[in-house]
């Protein structure tokens, strides 16, 4: 194997697991340093430059960066990243004065249609820089998604005013209550770039028998919760059935039970570990004892003189054939009729475009989606760019985020006259973290605490409050607690070659077996002869250049925890300590060009 290349701007990104797997690429380790150090209003500006939304991500996000935490191979439990993010965001002191400054006008207009995470993202990025951006959202105050599908008693008004408010104080002109119904319209008023983050807002229909005879008890999830969160609807029958096993069904089931559910069930399709539900939303729905029942599958829905009365399911059972390829099948057992006063039909998400006329440029592929670059957010107008729900269909709010960042930089650089395509390196920083012959300036100390669980309101309490929040957030101790688990895993063991001589105290100490002195050879039968063979090839190996025995040091990035055990033991300081921050690029940021180094 070659020697490695730490100078690569991913190589030590990638070792930071869960900074690599956040699509918005959060500094996770950073802003959880700061929270140990009691720095919260530091951490929430840390959080606040790439997901944008702290205060509803650390409530909401669908946590793609625990299940990467590097916490999580050494014990059962990831640390509590999200919940961390709440913590900066519920302690931080008044930020205002360190947000942007509205920039003077450069000139330039851009339209954002919908006023959800990815346009918010985009106007973020660009009103800085002295960008016009005007928002156009159906709804009278903006969040999109955020505001109107998330129920209260997860996230509530005062946060999503708050974080959106920083936004629209930047100079953005939000134009509520005022939907879009034409795109060529939009584009004869001459905007230099539109943005399109209007979401998938359509729920998905159920279109079995009885469906348009008790249609009066049958609703379409978003939807209802929409009108649940806009206070147009209050209240719902004594028994319910939720149909789908996605987050948003688990929404609907609990709000079901504070409307008045007093006999809710989730009846889904698929088997429970299945279910596109979050563990945790699945977690939330079973405390609040509302049963899920699988391998379920509605086949009619049951009505007297157009009274809803019941749903009838066959039960099914999963199969798999030689390639693992799953289907379900009927198990033989008789069909089963639930009864129910109201049905709410949370089955899946799909775009609606039929505001975006056919002779606009925007070409559609076969399941009527935009054609759009996956890199640059362009559509095939190359004045028009697409984010969130609305480019690739459903998601969540964090991928959201990130598709306005990029989408932020392509519309700048368009604008600027530049190449769109070429895409500024990000920047880098590695500073040593040495202080003394033993002495670190971070607590490189391992924790033993398991996972701290966060409080949550009294049950009883909960459900009768639709607008009462559930989980109340760590407080100061509990956070520190939590913070302490983090393995530090962006302060990367770097070796130096030269000042090596090759005397095994750091094979000695390493409490993982993750460093190996040996001979060199082919990556994959280099990963049998290291001291704990490692299997897990998407995972890099640190290999070092020739040593003067002629090996050369080999260490599984997999397993490594950062403890600085091997720097501290190295008589000749051929280990040390560096702290790696990556700077993303986003709209205006001073990057580094694709021919220059990143280190």
């Amino acid at each position: 194997m070659k020697p490695t290349d730490i100078s690569a701007p991913d190589y030590f990104h990638k070792v930071v697991d869960c900074q690599w797997a956040c699509p918005a690429h959060t500094p996770v380790p950073e802003y959880i340093r700061l929270i140990a150090e009691g720095r919260y209003s530091d951490a929430y500006m840390i959080n606040w430059q790439s997901n944008v939304f702290p205060g509803i991500l650390g409530r909401t996000c669908d946590r793609p960066c625990e299940p990467a935490c590097r916490r999580g191979r050494v014990e059962d439990n990831p640390v509590a990243i999200c919940r961390l993010k709440r913590v900066a965001a519920d302690f931080k002191d008044d930020i205002t004065q360190r947000l942007p400054r509205p920039a003077a006008k450069n000139g330039k207009r851009i339209a954002l249609v919908g006023g959800g995470p990815a346009s918010l993202a985009v106007a973020r990025d660009l009103a800085p820089l002295g960008y016009h951006c005007t928002v156009f959202d159906g709804d009278p105050k903006a969040g999109g998604m955020m505001r109107s599908q998330i129920p209260k008693f997860r996230l509530p008004d005062s946060v999503i005013d708050e974080e959106t408010g920083y936004i629209l104080n930047l100079g953005v002109e939000f134009k509520g209550g005022q939907r879009i119904d034409s795109l060529k319209q939009l584009l004869a008023e001459n905007y230099d770039a539109i943005f399109v983050g209007s979401g998938a807002p359509r729920g998905r229909e159920l279109d079995i028998p009885g469906r348009k005879e008790a249609a009066a008890n049958i609703h379409i999830g978003i939807e209802w919760l929409a009108n649940v969160s806009f206070g147009h609807v209050g209240k719902i029958g004594k028994r319910v059935i939720v149909l789908g096993g996605g987050n948003t069904a688990m929404d609907c089931c609990r709000t079901a039970r504070r409307l008045g559910g007093e006999n809710v069930k989730v009846i889904v399709r698929s088997g429970f570990e299945e279910m596109k539900a979050s563990p945790w939303e699945k977690e939330d729905a079973l405390h609040e004892d509302i049963p899920i029942l699988n391998y379920m599958v509605p086949v009619a829905f049951k009505h007297v003189a157009g009274k809803l009365i019941g749903v009838t399911f066959q039960k099914v059972k999963a199969e798999y054939d030689d390639k693992g390829r799953r289907s379900l099948v009927p198990s033989g057992e008789p069909d089963e009729t639930v009864p129910c006063d109201d049905v709410l039909v949370a089955v899946g998400q799909e775009n609606a475009f039929p505001w975006i006329e056919a002779d606009c440029g925007i070409e559609f592929d076969k399941w009527h989606m935009p054609k759009v670059d996956p890199k640059t957010f362009a559509s095939t107008n190359p004045m028009v760019f697409f984010g969130g729900d609305a480019a690739f269909g459903p998601k969540n709010i964090i991928w959201a985020v990130a598709h306005g960042h990029d989408a932020a930089l392509s519309i700048h650089k368009m604008i600027s006259g530049e190449d769109i395509n070429e895409r500024p390196l990000p920047e880098v920083h590695v500073s040593s973290q040495k202080m003394g012959i033993h002495e670190w300036s971070y607590d490189n100390d391992i924790s033993a605490d398991k996972r701290f669980k966060v409080p949550h309101r009294d049950k009883v309490i909960a459900l009768k409050d639709i607008r009462a929040e559930v989980e109340l957030g760590y407080d100061v101790k509990l956070a520190l607690g939590e913070a302490q688990r983090c393995l530090n895993c962006d302060v990367q063991t770097v070796f130096s070659t030269p000042l090596c001589i090759e005397c095994d105290a750091c094979v000695d100490i390493c409490p993982m077996d993750c460093i190996s002195f040996t001979e060199n050879g082919e990556e994959d039968d280099l990963r049998q002869r290291l001291k704990a063979p490692s299997p897990h090839h998407d995972q890099a190996l640190y290999v070092s250049g020739d040593l003067k025995t002629g090996r050369v040091m080999v260490k599984d990035e997999d397993v490594c925890l950062h403890c600085g055990l091997c720097a501290e033991r190295c008589p000749t300081g051929a280990w040390d300590m560096q702290k790696y921050l990556i700077d993303m690029v986003h709209a205006g940021s001073t990057c580094q060009s694709k021919a220059r180094s990143a280190a």
